[in-house]
């Protein structure tokens, strides 16, 4: 199975006196199909991990690669134009324009990737349809539930079907059965092939994933799934060396 993502010793560090390491050297891959929870406490790393991971901000050390792609070697137009079609991203906070319908807020997703305007409707359309929402496509966010509205921003990552979903924290502004609602769609989003990373500080959210990832003061200190047919079960590899908390340091809170 093929990576849709590598991370390689990648290290992020801030500026400062002193400097905040935020990330150090963390080594991960995640292949098509994987549904991937990444659990920290608040300045455990998960949140630079995440702008790392969808290209939003670029590491001071390390490789990070998408889709096989180095994001090193490419320029801002040519990133922007990677997170168009390569990425989908889901925020606790929806970020949806409010005077916009339903289906315009998940058609003008595609809009950046070249798509055009006909098409980009019945893409959009169809992502509702896969979220249950197709018959409120013509309804505006405000009209809408916190459930609804997320799943609205799932409907707009998945448009298009970009290799890699990055979900925030997408049950954070939620109760608990809605949020349960919103991470049943994930998994039947992944077992139709969707590859699915979702950072947050909720070891139950994580739980629910496959395959889980801890992260403590900028080092993965854990990362399981349950074991394959045949295999014996265990941690996988992290790719470090031991854990040193004083590497990072208290003030490394990203």
């Amino acid at each position: 199975m093929s990576a849709v993502l590598e991370l390689e010793q990648v290290t992020k560090e801030y500026p400062g006196p002193p400097p905040v390491r935020a990330l150090d050297r963390v080594s991960l891959a995640v292949t098509a199909g994987e549904l991937t929870g990444i659990v920290g406490p608040s300045g455990s790393g998960k949140t630079t991990l995440l702008h790392l991971m969808g290209t939003l901000d670029k590491p001071t050390a390390g490789t990070v690669r998408v889709t096989g792609l180095d994001a090193a070697a490419m320029s801002d137009r040519e990133l922007a134009g990677l997170r168009a079609t390569r990425i989908g991203f889901v925020f606790q906070q929806f970020f949806l324009a409010e005077h916009q319908k339903v289906l315009d807020n998940v058609a003008d997703r595609l809009l950046y990737a070249g798509v055009p305007r006909v098409q980009r409707r019945q893409l959009a359309a169809a992502a509702l349809t896969r979220v249950g929402l197709g018959h409120r496509d013509n309804a505006r966010p405000t009209q809408l539930s916190g459930g609804e509205r997320q799943r609205v921003a799932i409907a707009r990552a998945v448009a298009g079907r970009p290799p890699l979903v990055l979900a925030d924290e997408p049950t954070g502004n939620l109760d608990s059965a809605t949020g349960a609602s919103i991470l049943a769609l994930l998994e039947e989003l992944n077992a139709a092939g969707t590859t699915i990373i979702v950072v947050t500080h909720d070891h139950a959210v994580a739980g629910r994933m496959r395959r889980r990832i801890e992260m403590l003061d900028g080092h993965i200190i854990n990362d399981s799934s349950p074991p394959s047919p045949g295999s014996s079960p265990g941690p996988r590899p992290c790719g470090k060396e031991p854990h040193d908390s004083s590497r990072a340091g208290p003030a490394a809170a990203r």
